[in-house]
């Protein structure tokens, strides 16, 4: 049988559904210290004092140390762009004279047990001058406003204008329509099940500092962590057991797991550090908010002329490591044409700083921000132009491959109008058209998109970042029972890698799969890695598992004709064995006994051993999934409360390795969409304190609010990865807040109002029925 394509029962399951599963809060060592912070309480503002002798006398506090103690070196995330461009900001792992944000790391208590800690963080004493805060993108950008950062005048750290066609103001000059879009988005936290948290011991034996910490990017914590450790990096290992998410969150270096490390190698004791979930909320890394400023030129048939585009992006007090502030601004600035022929275009991309804990990506990066503006535009042109939304659509969409945009982006082949045409088709066939037309407040929305995926070298080499993050690397081995052991760099948090890797590799070398293993988030195993994010690992990462396995195939068919005394072309790989076109055979065992046990029987220069490397890269521009995503909700005009009625996603990702699994990250990405729309944004008071300390006050959609979603799945290959697949990490959250946007939208069009900015909350509906009139 053909393992690809088939949704096998996942490796994972027994041990993460029974509780057996290895996660860091698990890991309990010897003379373990358990760690916190001393965090900021302003969110601007000179340290002029961090007094520390009333921790130290907390009966249990062993040590407490601040930035002076620890001596390390800052975190600093670069773009090689020119200072007009870029400004660095060099994170320091424990804030020194300067406070940036609520919640900041000052100092770092370590106690016998996890009570003591906190009594020792209670009774820390920091003063400060607190400084006036900068607490909006707006107020960030307003002249004469503080600056976060001396070196970044504006509160600007990227501003860079990526496209700009020639004679687009003679476009939207002539014509015949013009529509325009301003749009927020609010501010969001990833909200891994799992908060962060890290287990540092110093091997004395090894000479290594060994880090267990749930990360998404092992290989670049090592990286970072020997840099501000000032080691060299064979000093340095780093371990992930399960991990319960990430979601981008955990694909930065945070300064938390960088001061554990730092502790442990100072007292040579193991430390333990376990994020609470009101650190996780209000001090960790945030995601989202930005603004947009769009106009479009449409002619009078509904055919996209031009876009020209303003977008800021608020990310917080720091640049983060490695993809900087300009992840969001870039990401946006690069691929906001989207699934549009859009023959003219002009942005301006720019990241502010201001006085609130920095950004760093989450599942989507700015794409579901950037489709949400485009299908606003759609949607207003075809009001103005007396369009159905879905027909206007259908004439920009593309629809001829390969085709380069004006962006310069070369997309693949996809099945952009037909899953759009499947979409509508579906929910006319469920007859809610007419439900729409009743006397019900009931809307029906749509949005279009790609995810581009499976981002190369050459891609993230465009954005011209100091750490291009492209390639990643495997490793096979086949030991004398015929086990094969997969060592990959790309790291799961959730996407069952130990069941898709594995049935990739099942399939290469026609081995049953119980008997591949698949290891993956460990520093010593494999030269270097860049985890998992930008859905890169079935593209990326797969691909790689793939040539391994396929130079291991080549080495066994090689070995086995030997054997056989025959010629290569004559055999074949067969149930485990090598199988000649004569019917005889010699078993993976067989061939690895003379492989490892009897070297003098193999062929002349052949090596002893069954181990392939491999590599890979997408080269140019990657490859793009697509889906479409319909929606219908109904609204309470009494309470502006938005109920999902029915949601219907028919997406294209290639070659589904394992259709369940593809499944289950479209209804997870679509759920993560939904409360972006609807529910969850952390908010700031003037002072900068944080509002969303619990989720009291942070409103996380839950079974009730989250609709039962139907997934269709379209399949075109794709010509650059070794599996056909693309990825299909990110696409739910992507597609999700625009379809429920115009749905809402829909339902509120016999009153006048419309709304852009989200979430969508009830007050906000009931507030904009109010000055419309529609409401008393």
């Amino acid at each position: 049988m053909s393992w690809v394509g088939t949704s096998v029962a996942r490796r994972e399951d027994p041990r993460l559904l029974t509780g057996r599963g290895r996660f860091v809060d698990d890991i309990h060592l010897p003379r373990m210290l358990h760690a916190q912070f001393v965090r900021s309480t302003v969110a601007h503002g000179t340290v002029t004092g961090v007094d520390l002798s009333r921790t130290l006398a907390v009966p249990g506090v062993v040590a407490a140390f601040t930035a002076g103690d620890l001596e390390l070196g800052d975190i600093t995330a670069m773009l090689d762009r020119p200072p007009s461009e870029f400004v660095p900001t060099a994170m320091p792992v424990l804030a020194r004279d300067r406070v940036r944000y609520v919640g900041e790391p000052i100092a770092i208590v370590l106690a016998e047990d996890p009570y003591a800690v906190e009594d020792g963080i209670e009774a820390a004493k920091v003063t400060y001058e607190v400084l006036p805060p900068v607490v909006s993108d707006e107020q960030a950008l307003a002249p004469g406003a503080p600056l976060v950062h001396a070196a970044a005048t504006a509160n600007t750290l990227v501003d860079v204008s990526m496209f700009a066609t020639e004679g687009i103001d003679d476009v939207f000059a002539g014509a015949p329509c013009v529509v325009n879009v301003r749009m927020k988005t609010g501010r969001q936290n990833a909200l891994p099940l799992e908060t962060r948290g890290a287990v540092a011991n110093w091997d004395a034996r090894d000479e290594q500092l060994l880090v267990q910490t749930c990360t998404q990017v092992p290989h670049l914590v090592r990286t970072v962590m020997a840099d501000c450790l000032r080691l060299a990096e064979r000093n340095v290992r780093v371990l992930v057991p399960d991990m319960g998410g990430g979601f981008g969150l955990k694909c930065v270096v945070g300064r938390e797991e960088i001061a554990v490390g730092a502790a442990a190698l100072r007292l040579r004791r193991p430390v333990k550090w376990i994020e609470d979930r009101k650190d996780a909320l209000t001090a960790s890394f945030l995601a989202r908010e930005q603004r947009y400023d769009l106009r479009a030129a449409f002619d009078a048939d509904g055919r996209i002329l031009g876009i020209d585009a303003d977008v800021v992006c608020d990310m917080g007090a720091y640049s983060c490591y490695p993809f900087t502030a300009g992840i969001e601004p870039l990401m946006a600035s690069a691929e906001l044409p989207g699934v549009y022929r859009v023959p003219a275009y002009r942005v301006r991309g720019r990241a502010v700083t201001t006085n609130k804990a920095p950004t760093a990506p989450y599942r989507g990066v700015s794409r579901p921000q950037i489709v949400m503006v485009v299908e606003r535009l759609f949607e207003r042109a075809a009001r103005e132009l007396g369009l159905d939304p879905v027909e206007i659509r259908r004439r920009n969409l593309i629809t001829e491959f390969p085709y380069t945009g004006v962006n310069g982006v070369t997309y693949d082949p996809g099945s952009y109008l037909e899953s759009l045409d499947l979409c509508e088709r579906i929910l006319r066939d469920e007859d809610w058209y007419s439900v729409r037309d009743s006397d019900r407040v009931v809307g029906i929305g749509y949005s279009c998109f790609s995810e581009r995926t499976g981002y190369g070298s050459a891609a993230f080499a465009k954005r011209k970042m100091a750490v291009v993050p492209g390639y990643d690397l495997a490793e096979i081995r086949m030991d004398l029972s015929a086990a094969v052991t997969v060592t990959t760099g790309t790291l799961s948090h959730g996407q069952s890698h130990e069941t898709t890797l594995a049935q990739i590799v099942a399939d290469r070398l026609g081995l049953d799969l119980a008997q591949v293993k698949i290891h993956q988030g460990d520093t010593d195993r494999v030269t270097y890695g860049f985890g998992s994010f930008a859905s890169r690992s079935a593209t990326i990462g797969g691909s790689a598992v793939a040539r391994a396995a396929t130079a291991l195939a080549d080495r066994l068919l090689h070995l086995g004709a030997h054997l056989l005394e025959t010629r290569r072309d004559q055999v074949g790989l067969h149930h485990g064995s090598v199988r000649a076109h004569d019917g005889r055979s010699v078993s993976f065992e067989e061939i690895a006994d003379v492989a490892y046990l009897k070297a003098h029987l193999l062929p002349e220069g052949a090596e002893p051993g069954l181990t392939a490397r491999a590599s890979f890269d997408v080269q140019g521009d990657g490859t793009f999934s697509n889906a479409a995503h319909g929606v219908v909700v109904e609204l309470d005009p009494g309470t502006g409360r938005v109920r999902i009625l029915r949601y219907v996603c028919v997406e294209d990702c290639g070659v589904a390795i394992h259709p369940q699994v593809v499944e289950g990250q479209c209804r997870g990405g679509i759920a993560q969409g939904i409360a972006g729309a609807l529910f969850e944004q952390v908010t700031y008071d003037a002072q900068g304190e944080p509002s969303c300390a619990s989720f009291i006050d942070y409103k996380v959609p839950t079974a009730l609010e989250i609709p039962e979603v139907a997934i269709h799945h379209l399949e075109t290959p794709c010509e650059f990865t070794e599996s056909g697949a693309k990825g299909a990490g990110e696409g739910g959250t992507i597609g999700a807040p625009a379809a429920v946007l115009n749905a809402v939208n829909d339902a509120l069009r016999r009153t006048g109002v419309e709304l852009d900015d989200t979430p969508i909350r009830p007050e906000t509906v009931q507030r904009a029925l109010q000055r419309h009139g529609a409401i008393r």
